[in-house]
């Protein structure tokens, strides 16, 4: 096909492609800090002619090809970018380029949803922190790390190995609807981060208010954290960070001891002995100190028209709970192409197994709690008998008599195209996907009272036969986003316009059976192994489907004035037809003040920015049959004759109108940057209503329910507070540098009509307390309603004396040493009348502090965290149930006798005591929450040994709490916000100490 081209024209056209190749020159580089000259990584270097760019890597370094007269613009979030006009003598002067720090905070690009912006365009509450803040601390999952380092945003730890901390965002929005909060990560939408390696993360960012929100409509209301994974740069890295630990429980519950319990149950007037030559201290005996370690390996690759991460880690970590143990494996690989100038396309997908090795909290913290310290924990193999001296089991035992073993495995995976068939104008799609494989085998051992497993055998925990449960489960969630937003500038407007659509639809199914006989050899452990008259099963699944429609509109007027608008509709299946739409608008404006020419002669603002918003977000976090009526099966029904026939009936009324739960909220606030961007710092307001709650309503029992109970829309929960926060930064000397930052938050919640709705009484533990929390108007949700006690009856006189206004004896079967309780209705007796709310579990007020200071390579951080105006149930002690039950040291030494005049703890006693404010507890505490010490090893010396970076840390965490809770921790996770902050099972917060590495090459 050459034939007919003229020999001339082919040479001229390889001498100029000759010339083209020996034209491009190529850059070896690093970008540095000006002041501390430190590598900065992840710099984009862009080349403005060729439309084509690359990122430095984690020492700052780079490669880059380029032409005479090529313009080059290099940028790193935080420092003032430069632009270069390239010709052959720029080798030189591009070898080290330095940065400067930009006093601008307002100039860097923050995620936000379905896209990024600068943040002085944002009008929203947005926060964002970059992923090598979050390395610093070693943590088992991202949330850990942003403790206490976000206003607004309330982290609730939880010490038990493979669980993720509760992420509260400005208060609790429902009763009960769910209250998690929405993750997205690389586009795929969870409520589960558990699986994401923290080093695997380049950002993670915080959507607060309803503004920033509402483009996520349904899934925005109790806020979003977007987390964006790291990409592959251009040249090859590999990049090593590792660490081990020990943990142990922060604070233990003190006990009595034995001669402290015999002197106390003597006091009951039970038979005891005098001394004893055993003296168990139980949580000694099923408590442990821990091993942790976590090892994370990532290889970045990369050119000009493709890159690759690939990661791999490696979690263990033993619970501080003998017998509990929990280890994971990850995988990631991330993947983009340069498929062409116009046309891009990246693949984003992780894998990761977890192995979780649970122990029953439920039965072996109270038992231990409750067992007498004088029988033997475990001697010779042999298990002492607590239950031949009081109904209490072997905690020991409790735990070492099952094997109860889970597994997951998750995969994520999306993929991602984007094409700009014309300037400005962007076409994205995005369909991610979640799949979860959980199953699950518990064993429990067959065990007599016989001589072989008892040291003094008899009593009554035994388990006559073996049993095997096992499960299984599968989940699998995708999402579908296609999105177009076209950006244009026209003088001093600017303009830029996102409008889309997003399908999600989830699906479950779950199957378990049971069987006991099960011979006790772990290869035996399968259900055909047991005995068949023994077979149960059951199953369960779930499905539902989403559909979205979305836009958003950005204007800005000389940069100054700022305008964003959203507007989101979305469809659930979980709504009937009638109201399956809801409808989610929002709209924020900013001002950026210090734009404005009056501020010019105010040299020492940098950055001022005013902002305000309103939105609308929605929630449908409810079971996907809540409004559809369905039928129970296999009830007997009598026909003339009393001849019972089988047969099926609605035994449950629901209501067919149910409707989307939705938030309102009204936003104000301001961002500012003082003294050349050392002092940086925001305010804000919020106000929001959460409105069309979901709460049961009473029905007539003619109708026909079983519950007399329906479920409705009819509540409502306000949530308005105040966020503020401050960081000063700044070097002083020749090699040091300073870094302070604090911020509060302060939130009123509570619950404003019921409109109807019957009051939600939750927080049962047993021993004869049913209920210990009440939420009802007026209250926040989940509040404490309790009996009120006065003090301590000191003689019989004063017994007699305590009278209602009609002259009747409210507590005639008292004694001296009983507590007088309150007879708040003034009916002359004491009952579940005379309950009255006594505070919840959320804090009026929480903060954190950061600390850093520097010296040359070494730098030492420390956190410190902390809440204050709540109160804690001490449901350990509310449980005791028997007169043999151990009790706590202070009962132990600080209960009355009579004389002594104590008005804070009854005379010694047998249990069952009411539910009241003497088992309540404020639960202010302050924590010193991380201690960092990190050495980062010179360049020079790094590069000696082959590095390009490296560091070593030790770090300690949770080391020191200040708390009057006389419970294990003050922090109490629980998913239900209407039984929160009772420490029953609670899982120990651990302090830890961890030594770990890191280097790069």
């Amino acid at each position: 096909m050459y034939q007919n081209i003229p020999f001339k024209k082919i040479l001229i056209l390889l001498l100029i492609t000759v010339g083209q190749l020996f034209a491009q020159q190529v850059i070896k580089g690093r970008i540095i800090d000006f002041e501390d000259k430190s590598g900065i990584p992840g710099t984009s270097i862009y080349n403005e002619t060729s439309k084509k760019g690359i990122v430095s890597d984690q020492n700052g370094q780079f490669q880059v090809t380029f032409k005479s007269g090529d313009r080059l613009k290099i940028s790193s979030v935080g420092y003032e970018s430069q632009e270069k006009l390239m010709n052959s003598n720029e080798k030189e002067v591009l070898s080290i380029i330095s940065l400067k720090k930009s006093s601008k905070e307002l100039e860097q690009v923050i995620v936000v949803g379905y896209g990024s912006m600068k943040k002085s365009e944002v009008t929203g509450s947005n926060f964002s922190i970059k992923g090598e803040e979050l390395v610093k601390i070693p943590v088992m999952t991202p949330t850990q790390a942003i403790q206490g380092k976000i206003p607004g945003v309330q982290i609730i730890s939880n010490g038990k190995p493979g669980s993720s901390p509760t992420v509260r965002i400005r208060g609790i929005g429902s009763a009960l609807a769910g209250v998690a909060t929405l993750f997205v990560v690389d586009g795929i939408l969870t409520d589960d981060i558990s699986n994401i390696n923290t080093n695997d993360i380049t950002s993670l960012n915080v959507l607060k208010d309803a503004s920033a929100t509402a483009i996520y409509g349904a899934r925005g209301a109790n806020g979003v954290i977007i987390i964006t994974t790291k990409k592959g740069k251009k040249g090859f890295e590999v990049t090593y960070n590792g660490n081990a630990g020990v943990r142990q429980a922060a604070n233990l519950v003190q006990m009595a001891n034995a001669k402290e319990y015999l002197n106390y149950i003597a006091a009951i007037g039970v038979d005891a002995p005098a001394t004893s030559q055993v003296n168990t201290s139980w949580y000694d005996q099923i408590l442990r100190t821990a091993i942790s370690q976590n090892h994370s390996l990532s290889i970045s690759t990369g050119s000009e028209k493709s890159s690759t991460l690939f990661s791999a880690g490696y979690l263990k970590e033993e619970g501080i709970v003998i017998n509990n143990h929990f280890e994971r494996f990850n995988f990631r690989l991330n993947q983009e192409f340069m498929i062409h100038p116009k046309f891009n396309a990246s693949i984003t997908s992780s894998y990761s197994r977890s192995n979780d090795k649970n122990v029953n909290l439920g039965t072996a913290y109270n038992n231990a709690y409750r067992a007498a310290p004088i029988i033997q924990g475990k001697e010779n193999g042999l298990y002492g008998n607590t239950s031949l001296y009081q109904n209490v089991g072997n905690p020991i035992l409790d735990l070492s008599n099952n094997n109860d073993l889970s597994n997951l495995n998750r995969l994520q995976a999306a993929i991602i195209l984007n094409y700009e068939p014309v300037k400005n104008l962007h076409l994205r799609t995005n369909f991610g996907n979640d799949f979860n494989f959980d199953k699950g085998r518990n064993y429990t051992y067959k065990f007599t009272n016989g001589p072989d497993f008892f040291i003094n055998p008899g009593g009554n925990q035994r388990n006559p036969n073996s049993n095997l449960s096992v499960f299984e489960s599968d989940a699998n969630r995708w999402v579908w986003d296609n999105t177009i937003d076209y950006e244009r500038n026209f003088g001093a407007h600017k303009v830029k316009l996102l409008v889309g659509t997003t399908a999600e639809e989830y699906y479950m199914s779950m199957f378990g059976a049971f069987r006991k006989d099960v011979p006790e050899s772990d290869n035996l452990w399968y259900l055909d192994n047991g005995n068949a008259n023994t077979s149960t099963n059951y199953g369960t699944g779930d499905k539902w489907r989403r559909n979205s429609y979305l836009s958003r509109l950005n204007y800005a007027f000389q940069d100054k004035y700022i305008v964003t608008a959203t507007y989101r509709m979305d469809g659930s299946s979980k709504f009937s037809q009638k109201n399956r739409w809801g409808y989610f608008p929002s709209v924020g404006l900013g001002w950026i003040v210090s734009e404005e020419p009056f501020m010019k002669e105010l040299t020492f603002i940098n950055d001022l920015k005013i902002k305000t918003s309103w939105g609308i977000v929605g929630n449908d976090r409810i079971p996907s049959d809540s409004y559809q009526v369905t039928v129970e099966s296999n009830l007997a029904y009598p026909f003339g004759g009393g001849v019972a026939v089988g047969g099926s009936a609605i035994t449950q009324i629901k209501d067919p109108n149910l409707k989307w739960e939705s938030t309102e909220e009204f936003d104000f606030g301001t961002e500012f940057g003082l003294l050349n961007g050392k002092l940086q710092g925001e305010f804000g307001y919020y106000y929001k209503t959460s409105k069309d709650l979901l709460i049961n309503v009473k029905v007539p029992s003619v109708v026909g329910d079983k519950d007399g109970m329906v479920l409705t829309n009819a509540a409502s929960i306000q949530n308005k507070g105040i966020e503020a926060a401050l960081t000063y930064q700044n070097k002083f000397a020749t090699n040091w540098n300073i870094k302070v930052g604090g911020n509060i938050t302060l939130n009123q919640n509570q619950v404003v009509g019921l409109n109807g709705g019957q009051p939600i009484l939750d927080g049962g533990i047993g021993a004869g307390q049913f209920y210990t929390t009440k939420t009802d108007n007026g209250q926040p949700v989940g509040s404490f309603y309790l009996l009120k006690v006065l003090g301590v009856f000191q003689d019989d006189n004063e017994i007699n004396s305590y009278k209602n206004s009609a002259g009747t004896t409210i507590q005639p079967n008292a004694t001296p040493g009983s507590f007088k309780y309150q007879d708040t209705n003034d009916d002359g007796k004491i009952d579940d009348l005379d309950r009255v709310f006594s505070g919840s579990y959320q804090p009026k007020a929480y903060f954190g502090m950061n600390f850093n200071i520097g010296f040359k390579n070494l730098d030492l951080s420390f956190d410190v965290i902390g809440n204050v105006g709540n109160f804690i149930y001490n449901g350990k002690k509310a449980f005791r149930q028997g007169a043999l039950d151990n009790v706590e040291k202070s009962m132990a030494y600080g209960r009355w006798t009579r004389g002594s005049g104590i008005q804070s703890e009854p005379a010694a006693n047998a249990g069952y005591l009411p539910a009241s404010t003497y088992f309540l507890e404020k639960g202010d505490f302050v924590r010193l929450n991380n201690v960092t010490l990190n050495y980062k090893l010179q360049n020079s010396i790094a590069e000696k040994l082959g590095f390009k970076q490296a560091r070593v840390y030790l770090t300690g965490q949770n080391l020191l709490t200040l708390k009057e809770f006389t419970g294990f921790s003050p922090e109490l996770s629980s998913n239900s916000p209407t039984n929160a902050g009772i420490e029953l099972n609670a899982y120990p917060i651990n302090k830890s100490l961890v030594l770990g590495l890191s280097f790069g090459f």
